[in-house]
């Protein structure tokens, strides 16, 4: 319902919008649109009332609300149904407790800040307040247990493509890096709940650097890390932002769900830096091999394939550095 208010305040622009067209367009009454008018300040929206005149919105916070980032979201799937957190320790730890629970598929859970977010390899995640976005998205594919990794590549492709939007022309590190001048603007981490032949549900964690200037990273990571204002020279809305990639992330799912990868791992191509490239492999396994060599290609199943002198070897799971 608030949704509803804070778009039908928009539309109205600099004219006020009286209590009794609300609790119409809603059918409640207009004691009830004040208790929604009253929430919605506490969000930080700026809404003027007066009386016999109704009520005016003078400006909307600049914060990740659904009732901000689903009007005009044209999305059938992903973002339908939405969670929002001010401050959370991590968006996939409570997506999959929401995914337990019975959470519909693409249910999005979005955070202003992140207290304990994690990467791969357990690394930390750094996640605060008002400079990034920060979610995570429950899925319940149609896709056999062995083809979830591809969901990872999925995603990176949906990062890439919404930031088209803004003219903002970014590079995939396999898996799923992605990177502006050789840093890192977006990390992705997928985890998977399932059975032998069943997948139960998918949680794909997603952080985006927006606003981030150089010196608001901390000092260590500072020479991997960037940010989309980087890239394009000025602040960028985070909510737009966020909508562009809600919106490329269920196209992207739906064509998954009906035909598989093979269009997926064609635009991966298109944006990747990888392939062609001399790189070292870190094994994913604790104690395992770490090689160098030259990726040459990823085979359907999204899996790198690396020439060394010994022969040709598959990295299924990994962190590659270009040499």
């Amino acid at each position: 319902m608030r949704k509803t208010i804070v778009e039908m305040l928009k539309r109205a622009g600099n004219e006020f919008v009286s209590g009794e067209s609300i609790a119409g367009e809603l059918k409640i009454s207009r004691t009830a649109v004040w208790k929604h008018i009253q929430k919605l300040r506490e969000h930080g929206y700026e809404i003027l009332s007066r009386e016999r005149r109704g009520y005016k919105l003078k400006d909307a916070p600049d914060l990740l609300l659904p009732s901000e980032i689903q009007i005009g979201l044209d999305t059938q799937i992903v973002g339908v149904e939405m969670h929002y957190e001010p401050s959370v320790d991590s968006t996939n730890r409570v997506a999959k407790a929401l995914a337990y629970h019975g959470a519909k598929d693409g249910t999005i859970v979005v955070a202003e800040e992140q207290t304990g977010g994690k990467g791969r390899r357990e690394r930390n995640f750094y996640s605060p307040r008002g400079k990034g976005i920060w979610f995570s998205v429950i899925l319940r594919p149609k896709i056999l247990p062995k083809d979830a990794p591809q969901l990872t590549l999925m995603t990176a492709v949906a990062v890439a493509e919404a930031m088209n939007r803004f003219k903002l022309k970014p590079e995939i590190k396999w898996p799923n890096d992605l990177l502006f001048d050789g840093r890192k603007i977006v990390g992705i981490l997928t985890e998977m709940t399932g059975e032998i032949g069943r997948i139960t549900y998918v949680v794909v964690g997603v952080g985006i650097n927006v606003n981030f200037r150089r010196e608001d990273f901390p000092e260590e990571i500072r020479p991997v890390a960037a940010s989309l204002s980087e890239m394009s020279g000025e602040e960028l809305s985070r909510v737009q932002i966020l909508r562009a990639v809600l919106e490329e992330f269920d196209k992207l799912y739906r064509e998954v769900n009906a035909n598989g990868f093979d269009e997926i791992l064609k635009r991966w191509r298109k944006y990747n830096v990888t392939l062609g490239k001399n790189i070292r492999v870190v094994s994913a396994i604790e104690d395992g091999e770490n090689f160098e060599g030259k990726a040459v290609d990823i085979d359907k199943d999204g899996a790198l394939i690396v020439e060394t002198p010994e022969g040709l070897r598959t990295v299924y799971a990994g962190d590659v550095s270009i040499r």
